[in-house]
Order: structure tokens, then sequence, then C-alpha cells
């Protein structure tokens, strides 16, 4: 039983359905719970959201009115996100504001949320294509439109931050430039979960990470696809996409200054070598700092038109010895989110037996999950056996990571995306 109410006429208990206004003044990443938090709930009221939708037969009503009876919308209800969530259960557990984990968001493990994530890739990536093509023919973006892939592409990350990422990471040379922007779009919403920031800043983060790149679609595709290396002139062109990308973000509807500025700035360095602005240090903002890591690192991680990908340790050694490149403090936390040792990479354990990790540690980066398949004494391969390195009773350690190159092996994506039992 849908309600449209003032928000001031909220309370504790209500089922909320949705909200009124723009996304960009939403307080949460999802509608559809219980409002069981006061903080919420003035985060809520002091949001600038004029009306909200409650549903009374899943909690409270309106004071003074009977839940049972019924109320006619005067318009239908905001449409729903794509992403499928479960009913409220009727007594919902009371959690502070920054720990309450919303419907659709209950922590998964690798296993449990490749399948989602996976289905999340394939319906992110129609939409992105969709999206850029519209743009490449000169129309207006309306950043509303993304919204709901944002969404879906943050629920994945909250329930398990390394599946999606992981997956992202798989893209093919053909549909580098529409997944390339999906994958920072999730980067980005890890890293800024994992540096503090809160959900409005989170989503604006997503929001930026999604449309970083948009200014490419006024790049000629000869240019843009290449398969071999940019010539000088080649590369001046491209050096163009973030003005490019900037002037065609500013003339669309609801796209938030974060997003502008990353779209201009993600090429930005630390030490003010970068462009278009040549900025330094705190000239560029923290949003525009952390696109510049996230961009980085999915680009060097994937295969390109014409560049093979590094893997994911090395990729981040490398990264790491580029001074005056990134911001040290949200380069840290980058590595926090994807681990020492991200999954897929090739490592060597101390007993002599080389395995993938297959997912990260939360509380221990050094010791993740990992399946081990080949014995170095030996040099021949074994039964394949996942192992938790930071279990109690284990005995194996990592000892370094190796480059898959020099052993051969082709086929570690499927080793890592392998159910773990």
């Amino acid at each position: 039983m849908l309600k449209k109410i003032p928000t001031s006429q909220v309370r504790l208990g209500m089922y909320l359905h949705g909200m009124e206004g723009s996304w960009l003044s939403h307080p949460f990443w999802k509608t559809k719970f219980v409002l069981t938090d006061p903080e919420d709930l003035r985060a809520l009221q002091a949001s600038g959201v004029p009306f909200c939708w409650i549903d009374a037969s899943l909690g409270l009503d309106v004071e003074g009115e009977a839940a049972a009876a019924p109320a006619a919308p005067a318009s239908p209800p905001p449409p729903a996100a794509p992403t499928v969530i479960a009913p409220a259960p009727e007594a919902p557990a009371v959690a502070p504001a920054r720990e309450r984990l919303e419907l659709g968001t209950a922590p998964a493990s690798m296993g449990e949320e490749l399948e989602r994530a996976t289905q999340v890739m394939q319906r992110s990536k129609r939409a992105v294509m969709n999206l850029f093509g519209e743009a490449r023919l000169g129309k207006a973006i309306d950043a509303e439109q993304c919204l709901p892939l944002v969404e879906e592409v943050a629920s994945s990350v909250v329930r398990n931050p390394s599946a999606l990422i992981s997956l992202a990471r798989l893209k093919t040379k053909d549909d580098y430039t529409y997944m390339h922007s999906v994958a920072v779009c999730a980067l980005m919403v890890s890293l800024a979960r994992q540096m503090g920031l809160d959900e409005a800043q989170t989503r604006d983060a997503g929001l930026a990470g999604l449309l970083h790149d948009i200014g490419k679609m006024a790049m000629p595709l000869d240019v843009l696809n290449k398969p071999g290396a940019l010539t000088d002139d080649e590369f001046a062109i491209m050096r163009d996409h973030p003005t490019r990308g900037f002037e065609m973000l500013k003339d669309g509807a609801a796209v938030s200054e974060g997003a502008l500025d990353v779209a201009l700035r993600h090429h930005e360095k630390m030490d003010g070598s970068g462009y278009p602005g040549k900025l330094k240090g705190e000239e560029i903002s923290l949003l525009a700092r952390m696109g510049a890591v996230c961009d980085v690192y999915d680009a060097i991680t994937s295969n390109r038109p014409y560049k093979n990908a590094w893997d994911p340790a090395s990729s981040l050694a490398r990264m790491a010895q580029w001074s005056g490149h990134f911001d040290p403090r949200v380069f840290q936390a980058f590595v926090k989110c994807v681990g020492i040792y991200p999954v897929g990479t090739l490592v060597k354990l101390q007993s002599g037996k080389l395995a993938v990790v297959l997912e990260q540690n939360a509380t221990a980066l050094t010791a993740p999950r990992v399946r081990a398949f080949y014995s170095t004494k030996s040099q021949m391969p074994i039964p394949t056996q996942v192992l938790d390195l930071s279990s109690q009773g284990a005995s194996d350690r990592i000892v370094g990571r190796e480059d898959p190159a020099t052993w051969g092996f082709q086929k570690l994506d499927e080793l890592w995306q392998a159910p773990a039992g």
C-alpha cells in the first residue's frame, strides 16, 4: 500500500519505498527498507528531498491513520531500480547508519557474487554502449539515467569488493572503451568506501568513474581504436578527450560538479606534469586524484587495442614506483581495496607451490584465499587445493608474486573463476 507523504512526516518504523526530487540529493544508495535509525531519519529530513513514498503494509503508517486504510497515490510511484531487492523483514535489527546493510547488499563470498556480478557486467555493458552511442551522436547526457547502473554496480561492490572489479579486468580489446568505464565506476565506489566518504560522496564517485572517459566519444574512431602505438599527432588528439568530455557533460542534465571535475582532471598528476591543466598537489580535487589511480590501474591491467594487460600485482608495484604521479594517501587506500595481491595474481608459497589468488582477506592483506595448482619442486601440476592463508591452522604463506609469462600459464583467469568447492 503506497503513499506519497511530505518528508517532514516520515518517522522511524516506516518502510521507505522511494524518494522524489533529484537523485543527487538522495541520502541513501537504496530505498526500499524500514527506517530504523535516527541518524538515517535526520539525514533524510536534511536532504532537501520534498516527498517520500512509503509502503504502509510493510511498516508504520502516517500518524493518525490506520495501517490498513487504503490511500490512492496522487501520481504513479517512482520507477524501481533494476536491482531486485528482497522484501524487508518484519522486525529488522537496528544498526548504526554507517554499519547498516541495506537490502540486497548483504556480504557475499567471491563465489556467491561472481554469478551476480557477471549479470551486472552484461547489463552494464549494454547500458554504457547506449549511453556512449548517444554521446557520439551529440545528444546531451542525462546523469539521472545513469543512477540505476551506478547503484547496481555499487551494490555488487558492497556485497563483495573483488568480484565485479576482477571480472571487469577481463574485458576484451573490442569492448575496452565501454567496460573500462564500468570498471572505473566500481573501483571508485570501492575506493570511496575505503576512504570513509559518505553515501552521497560515494555515489558521486561512482558516477564520476562511469562518465570520466565520455570525451573519447568525440575522438576519431580510427585513432580511438587504433591497434598500434599512436603517433605524436594522434596522441595530441587523444589528449584533448578530458576537455571534450567536460564540455559534453556540462551541457547535460543533473551532472554533478564531481563528475565534471573528474572528466576534466583524471589525467592530472601530483607533480604538475599531467594534462590538460598541469595542476599540482592539492590543486587537484580528491575525486580527481582518486580517478587518476582507478583509471590507470584498470587501463594497465586490461587488454587494450595497442597493448596487452599487465598482471594485477606487478601493476600495483609499477604504479608505486611512479614518483609524483599519484597522491600517496589515495594510492595506499587503493591498495587496501584491491589487495597487495589482487584476485588473479600468481603467487609462490613457502611450500614451493604456485597458487592463484581467489579472494582477499580484509584483515590480513598478505594472507588471501588462494588455489594452489603447481609444484615448483616437481615442475608438475598438482591437484588443485583451496587454501585460506589467514586461517588459524594455515601452515603456508606467500613468499612472493610470480610472472605468469615466465611459467607459460595462459589460463589463470579460469582458475580463479572456478568454484572453490
